[in-house]
Protein backbone atom coordinates (compact mmCIF):
# COMPACT_ATOMS: atom_id res chain seq x y z
CA UNK A 1 0.00 0.00 0.00
CA UNK A 2 1.36 3.35 -0.78
CA UNK A 3 0.04 7.11 0.06
CA UNK A 4 1.60 10.21 -1.13
CA UNK A 5 1.39 13.67 1.07
CA UNK A 6 1.89 17.21 -0.28
CA UNK A 7 3.23 19.11 2.09
CA UNK A 8 2.02 22.57 2.52
CA UNK A 9 4.16 25.23 0.89
CA UNK A 10 5.02 28.33 3.29
CA UNK A 11 3.98 31.60 2.38
CA UNK A 12 6.19 33.53 0.78
CA UNK A 13 8.33 30.55 -0.30
CA UNK A 14 10.48 31.38 -3.34
CA UNK A 15 10.26 28.64 -6.00
CA UNK A 16 13.48 27.95 -8.41
CA UNK A 17 12.75 24.20 -8.91
CA UNK A 18 10.20 21.49 -8.82
CA UNK A 19 11.56 20.04 -5.64
CA UNK A 20 10.78 23.24 -3.51
CA UNK A 21 7.19 23.08 -4.87
CA UNK A 22 6.11 19.51 -4.10
CA UNK A 23 6.44 17.48 -1.12
CA UNK A 24 8.39 14.08 -0.68
CA UNK A 25 6.49 11.53 -1.82
CA UNK A 26 6.76 8.75 0.90
CA UNK A 27 5.76 5.33 0.16
CA UNK A 28 5.47 1.93 1.96
CA UNK A 29 4.79 -1.66 0.95
CA UNK A 30 3.83 -4.70 2.95
CA UNK A 31 5.59 -7.97 2.37
CA UNK A 32 3.05 -10.86 1.03
CA UNK A 33 3.72 -13.44 3.74
CA UNK A 34 1.77 -16.12 1.00
CA UNK A 35 4.57 -17.94 -0.96
CA UNK A 36 4.55 -17.58 -4.98
CA UNK A 37 2.39 -19.80 -6.66
CA UNK A 38 4.58 -22.17 -9.05
CA UNK A 39 5.94 -20.94 -12.32
CA UNK A 40 3.23 -22.86 -15.13
CA UNK A 41 4.55 -21.00 -18.04
CA UNK A 42 7.88 -20.25 -20.09
CA UNK A 43 7.35 -16.95 -22.34
CA UNK A 44 9.02 -16.79 -25.55
CA UNK A 45 11.15 -13.69 -26.44
CA UNK A 46 9.96 -10.75 -27.95
CA UNK A 47 11.18 -9.67 -31.36
CA UNK A 48 12.90 -6.66 -31.95
CA UNK A 49 10.01 -4.67 -33.19
CA UNK A 50 8.57 -5.79 -29.75
CA UNK A 51 11.13 -4.34 -27.57
CA UNK A 52 11.24 -1.37 -29.46
CA UNK A 53 7.99 -0.93 -28.88
CA UNK A 54 7.82 -1.11 -25.30
CA UNK A 55 10.87 0.77 -24.96
CA UNK A 56 8.98 3.83 -26.54
CA UNK A 57 6.31 3.46 -24.55
CA UNK A 58 8.03 3.70 -21.30
CA UNK A 59 10.33 6.42 -22.55
CA UNK A 60 7.18 9.08 -23.80
CA UNK A 61 5.10 7.96 -20.57
CA UNK A 62 7.75 8.64 -18.24
CA UNK A 63 8.26 12.22 -20.29
CA UNK A 64 4.77 12.62 -20.54
CA UNK A 65 4.17 11.99 -16.94
CA UNK A 66 6.86 14.41 -16.58
CA UNK A 67 5.93 16.87 -18.23
CA UNK A 68 2.17 16.96 -16.36
CA UNK A 69 3.88 16.67 -13.09
CA UNK A 70 5.64 20.43 -13.62
CA UNK A 71 2.50 21.77 -15.11
CA UNK A 72 0.58 21.12 -12.30
CA UNK A 73 3.12 22.60 -10.33
CA UNK A 74 3.51 26.16 -12.22
CA UNK A 75 -0.52 25.81 -11.80
CA UNK A 76 -0.51 25.21 -8.08
CA UNK A 77 2.44 27.89 -7.30
CA UNK A 78 0.23 30.21 -8.70
CA UNK A 79 -3.67 29.29 -8.33
CA UNK A 80 -3.14 28.34 -4.58
CA UNK A 81 -2.69 31.73 -3.76
CA UNK A 82 -5.03 33.23 -6.13
CA UNK A 83 -7.71 30.69 -6.00
CA UNK A 84 -7.65 28.58 -2.47
CA UNK A 85 -10.86 26.95 -2.53
CA UNK A 86 -9.08 24.94 -6.00
CA UNK A 87 -6.30 23.89 -3.39
CA UNK A 88 -7.24 20.44 -2.77
CA UNK A 89 -8.35 19.78 -5.95
CA UNK A 90 -5.24 20.90 -7.76
CA UNK A 91 -3.32 18.91 -4.45
CA UNK A 92 -5.30 15.91 -5.67
CA UNK A 93 -4.16 16.00 -9.07
CA UNK A 94 -0.77 16.91 -8.51
CA UNK A 95 -0.08 13.87 -6.08
CA UNK A 96 -1.52 11.53 -8.88
CA UNK A 97 0.86 12.93 -11.38
CA UNK A 98 3.53 12.44 -9.12
CA UNK A 99 2.84 9.10 -8.37
CA UNK A 100 2.60 8.36 -12.62
CA UNK A 101 5.87 10.06 -12.65
CA UNK A 102 7.10 7.71 -10.08
CA UNK A 103 6.24 4.62 -11.57
CA UNK A 104 7.62 5.06 -14.99
CA UNK A 105 10.90 6.38 -13.62
CA UNK A 106 11.34 2.78 -11.55
CA UNK A 107 10.30 1.11 -15.46
CA UNK A 108 12.38 3.25 -17.06
CA UNK A 109 15.72 1.61 -14.50
CA UNK A 110 14.10 -1.74 -14.21
CA UNK A 111 14.17 -1.71 -18.25
CA UNK A 112 17.29 0.42 -18.97
CA UNK A 113 15.46 2.34 -21.22
CA UNK A 114 17.16 6.06 -22.10
CA UNK A 115 15.29 8.71 -21.32
CA UNK A 116 14.38 11.83 -23.57
CA UNK A 117 17.43 13.61 -24.50
CA UNK A 118 15.62 16.78 -23.82
CA UNK A 119 14.32 15.91 -20.45
CA UNK A 120 15.12 19.60 -19.50
CA UNK A 121 13.10 21.32 -22.52
CA UNK A 122 10.19 18.90 -21.06
CA UNK A 123 10.35 20.42 -17.82
CA UNK A 124 10.87 23.97 -18.59
CA UNK A 125 7.73 23.77 -21.32
CA UNK A 126 5.69 22.32 -19.00
CA UNK A 127 6.03 24.48 -16.04
CA UNK A 128 5.73 27.48 -18.33
CA UNK A 129 2.56 26.40 -19.76
CA UNK A 130 1.31 25.58 -16.15
CA UNK A 131 2.42 29.39 -14.59
CA UNK A 132 1.03 30.67 -17.50
CA UNK A 133 -2.53 29.05 -18.28
CA UNK A 134 -2.82 29.77 -14.57
CA UNK A 135 -2.14 33.54 -14.50
CA UNK A 136 -4.66 33.88 -17.34
CA UNK A 137 -7.44 32.15 -14.74
CA UNK A 138 -8.73 29.61 -13.39
CA UNK A 139 -10.93 28.80 -16.42
CA UNK A 140 -7.33 28.90 -18.51
CA UNK A 141 -5.84 26.82 -15.95
CA UNK A 142 -8.77 24.39 -16.11
CA UNK A 143 -9.08 24.50 -19.93
CA UNK A 144 -5.38 23.34 -20.08
CA UNK A 145 -6.25 19.99 -18.04
CA UNK A 146 -9.10 19.05 -20.48
CA UNK A 147 -6.63 19.81 -23.10
CA UNK A 148 -3.84 17.66 -22.26
CA UNK A 149 -5.66 14.90 -20.73
CA UNK A 150 -7.79 14.63 -23.85
CA UNK A 151 -4.27 14.06 -25.55
CA UNK A 152 -3.16 11.51 -23.61
CA UNK A 153 -6.05 9.38 -22.67
CA UNK A 154 -6.31 8.83 -26.72
CA UNK A 155 -2.33 8.22 -26.41
CA UNK A 156 -2.45 5.25 -23.42
CA UNK A 157 -5.76 4.20 -25.71
CA UNK A 158 -3.27 3.70 -28.38
CA UNK A 159 -0.81 1.80 -26.54
CA UNK A 160 -3.65 -0.56 -24.67
CA UNK A 161 -4.46 -1.68 -28.47
CA UNK A 162 -1.03 -2.40 -29.44
CA UNK A 163 -0.24 -4.29 -26.49
CA UNK A 164 -3.62 -6.12 -27.06
CA UNK A 165 -3.36 -6.84 -30.37
CA UNK A 166 0.56 -7.41 -31.26
CA UNK A 167 1.70 -9.13 -28.36
CA UNK A 168 0.42 -12.49 -28.41
CA UNK A 169 3.19 -14.45 -27.59
CA UNK A 170 3.57 -18.44 -27.82
CA UNK A 171 4.21 -19.79 -24.28
CA UNK A 172 5.08 -23.23 -23.14
CA UNK A 173 3.24 -24.89 -20.10
CA UNK A 174 5.42 -26.33 -17.83
CA UNK A 175 2.79 -28.68 -16.73
CA UNK A 176 1.91 -30.31 -19.99
CA UNK A 177 4.65 -29.64 -22.23
CA UNK A 178 2.19 -28.17 -25.02
CA UNK A 179 2.91 -24.74 -26.38
CA UNK A 180 -0.46 -22.36 -26.21
CA UNK A 181 -1.16 -19.05 -26.98
CA UNK A 182 -3.84 -16.09 -25.26
CA UNK A 183 -1.76 -15.75 -21.96
CA UNK A 184 0.12 -12.75 -20.95
CA UNK A 185 2.99 -12.46 -18.70
CA UNK A 186 2.77 -11.02 -15.61
CA UNK A 187 5.54 -8.29 -16.26
CA UNK A 188 3.36 -7.33 -19.55
CA UNK A 189 -0.27 -8.02 -18.23
CA UNK A 190 1.22 -5.32 -15.07
CA UNK A 191 2.25 -2.96 -17.40
CA UNK A 192 -1.17 -2.58 -19.29
CA UNK A 193 -3.05 -2.62 -15.81
CA UNK A 194 -0.70 0.61 -14.94
CA UNK A 195 -1.52 2.49 -18.17
CA UNK A 196 -5.17 1.45 -17.96
CA UNK A 197 -4.91 2.85 -14.13
CA UNK A 198 -3.27 6.11 -15.16
CA UNK A 199 -5.22 6.37 -18.24
CA UNK A 200 -8.26 6.40 -16.14
CA UNK A 201 -7.14 8.91 -13.94
CA UNK A 202 -6.28 11.09 -16.89
CA UNK A 203 -9.82 10.80 -17.86
CA UNK A 204 -10.77 12.11 -13.79
CA UNK A 205 -9.01 15.08 -14.27
CA UNK A 206 -10.27 16.10 -17.06
CA UNK A 207 -13.94 15.62 -15.90
CA UNK A 208 -12.57 17.68 -12.65
CA UNK A 209 -11.93 20.45 -15.26
CA UNK A 210 -14.30 20.87 -16.99
CA UNK A 211 -16.47 20.27 -13.53
CA UNK A 212 -14.13 23.88 -12.65
CA UNK A 213 -15.78 25.69 -15.55
CA UNK A 214 -12.97 24.71 -18.13
CA UNK A 215 -15.13 25.79 -21.29
CA UNK A 216 -15.54 29.08 -19.97
CA UNK A 217 -12.16 29.98 -20.76
CA UNK A 218 -11.84 32.79 -23.44
CA UNK A 219 -10.85 31.73 -26.16
CA UNK A 220 -11.88 28.03 -24.95
CA UNK A 221 -10.98 26.27 -28.59
CA UNK A 222 -8.44 28.03 -29.44
CA UNK A 223 -6.51 27.53 -26.41
CA UNK A 224 -7.54 23.81 -25.78
CA UNK A 225 -6.58 23.49 -29.80
CA UNK A 226 -2.82 25.18 -29.14
CA UNK A 227 -1.96 22.81 -26.10
CA UNK A 228 -3.51 19.73 -27.87
CA UNK A 229 -1.09 20.32 -30.91
CA UNK A 230 2.17 21.05 -28.54
CA UNK A 231 1.16 17.54 -26.48
CA UNK A 232 1.30 15.71 -29.78
CA UNK A 233 4.38 17.13 -30.83
CA UNK A 234 5.70 16.20 -27.67
CA UNK A 235 4.52 12.58 -27.66
CA UNK A 236 6.27 12.11 -31.34
CA UNK A 237 9.28 13.81 -30.16
CA UNK A 238 10.15 12.05 -27.10
CA UNK A 239 8.96 8.63 -28.43
CA UNK A 240 11.94 9.15 -31.02
CA UNK A 241 14.68 11.65 -29.48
Amino acid sequence: MSSTVLKTIPKGAKFSTLSQLRAAVQSTSVPDSKPEPPKQYEYGALNDVQKAFLDRVIRVDQAGELGANYIYAGQYLVLSSREPHLKPVLKHMWEQEIHHHNTFNALQVKHRVRPSFITPLWKLGAFSIGVGTALIGKEAAMACTVAVETVIGGHYNDQLRVLAGKFDIPAKDLLTGETVTGVTSDELHGLKETIRTFRDDELEHLDTAVEHDAEKAVPYWLLTEAIKLTCRAAIWTAERV
